[in-house]
């Protein structure tokens, strides 16, 4: 009797899928068209008054004489603006819930090497910091592990789908490696104090973690060359040095993740003698040092601008001046929240750098186009172009206000909610009797 009972769950199951098949088919090969819009591609000029045709997932017109596909759902956006979607160049989205309760954050592991880890294996997709950074314009995102030196590959993601499968737009975009700090000060929780350290004690912890470091790469190289000459079989594989071999290959940037200017200048000379791309992360004294990125083109990911200067005699609003003098000093830059819960605030992190010299289109691409080459993303997203990802969004005014309302997102090219556990709250309360 059970035997039966189960084959036929199992066969009304098999119907289900069956029937829901085509509908799910259908779904993903409809035709949108959004007309009547004025469209920023930061390809070239605005279109005034445009469409966009998206179809199988991807952009296929866009133009102001572009004629709208027969059967084509068509959202009139008559005083609406499109843009690309927002870009979080470095974050926590689906690897954290909430902060104070371990069971939820999967930021880091055991450890201080661990170059094997891929961020996109620990990735929540029912999160719901990633629907509240959806309604704000955050389409895609990169989430990097965190903790100890290698701390592990971060992966590039849609905002949106099921599962990690549906989300993962490419699982491996660089290396994280958080710099080791030359700090004599540290505070102690436990006693709310300062602790200070002799000088010689920090720098012999420094030069051995730099040493290590080397260490790896050296392994690393000498594991590439077994590859190369012989099979698989004839030694035994090391997950770590494995995922290291891109890395030395000069294939996979290397995200560092430095703030001061020591730092910063001790890292980008590592990173030239051994050869590795680098990418610079935080940033936040890299004004210090902007002829020496410019030279060697490195781009910078800032830390959040709406933040309190590094060092105390600092000017107040040095965060909200230090893009527009790295723009002027012709370093590419990106801005990113470094967070799960605040990645919503992306745009105003942009927008906070506009007041204080930096352009605002400039704005717009440090969160948009710039990342996405900056990991070598930009033949699929970071612009409205023929060909590329329709991960689009369409606003009433600009993206970089805080009174703009995104009234539209695409994903992939399918129509997301903007719904989220922000809004259904502001609402229940509200309705508060």
């Amino acid at each position: 009797m059970k035997t039966a009972i189960r084959m036929r769950a199992l066969l009304a199951s098999l119907c289900a899928v069956a029937l829901l098949a085509p509908l799910a088919w259908t779904q993903s090969r409809r035709v949108y068209a959004i007309r009547r819009a004025k469209i920023h591609t930061l390809a070239g000029p605005v279109i005034e008054n445009g469409t966009v045709v998206i179809r199988d997932g991807k952009i296929a017109a866009v133009g102001r004489n572009v004629a709208v596909p027969s059967g084509a759902q068509v959202i009139d956006a008559s005083g609406l603006q499109v843009y690309p979607g927002l870009f979080d160049s470095v974050s926590l989205l689906g690897l954290t819930e909430i902060g104070q309760v371990a069971a939820t954050v999967d930021t880091n592991e055991l450890g201080d090497y661990k170059p094997q880890l891929l961020a996109a294996v620990a990735i929540h997709p029912a999160s719901e910091h990633i629907p509240v950074a959806r309604a704000n314009g955050i389409t895609h995102a990169i989430s990097a592990p965190r903790g100890g030196v290698l701390s592990g590959r971060a992966s590039a993601i849609h905002l949106h789908g099921w599962t990690v499968e549906e989300m993962q737009l490419e699982p491996a975009v660089a290396m994280v490696l958080e710099w080791p700090t030359l700090a004599t000060g540290s505070f102690d929780f436990a006693t709310f104090t300062l602790r200070r350290r002799p000088f010689s004690e920090v720098q012999r912890e420094y030069e051995q973690k730099v040493a290590e470091l080397r260490d790896w790469l050296v392994r690393a190289r000498h594991y590439r060359q077994a590859l190369q000459q012989g099979s698989p079989e004839t030694f035994e594989r090391d997950l770590k040095l494995e995922a290291l071999v891109p890395v030395v290959e000069g294939q996979l940037p290397v995200l560092v993740l430095a703030n001061n200017e020591r730092d910063i200048r001790n890292a980008i000379q590592f990173c030239e003698q051994e050869k590795l791309k680098l990418i610079l992360a935080g940033g936040a004294e890299a004004w210090k040092v902007k002829d020496l990125l410019k030279e060697k083109k490195i781009p910078v990911i800032l830390r959040p601008t709406q933040s309190l200067p590094v060092q105390e005699d600092d000017p107040y609003d040095k965060p909200y001046t230090a893009p527009a003098e790295l723009h002027a000093a012709g370093v590419k830059i990106a801005f990113a929240t470094f967070d799960s819960s605040d990645s919503r605030t992306l745009p105003y992190e942009a927008a906070q750098a506009v007041p204080f010299g930096l352009p605002w289109e400039e704005a717009l691409k440090a969160i948009t186009i710039y990342p996405a080459q900056m990991f070598g993303l930009d033949d699929r997203l970071g612009t409205i172009e023929v060909g590329k990802m329709a991960n689009l969004v369409v606003t009433d005014g600009d993206p970089l206000e805080i009174t703009t309302q995104f009234r539209h997102v695409f994903i992939q090219g399918q129509p997301v909610s903007t719904d989220n556990r922000h809004r259904q709250l502001y609402e229940k309360y509200r309705a508060r009797p």
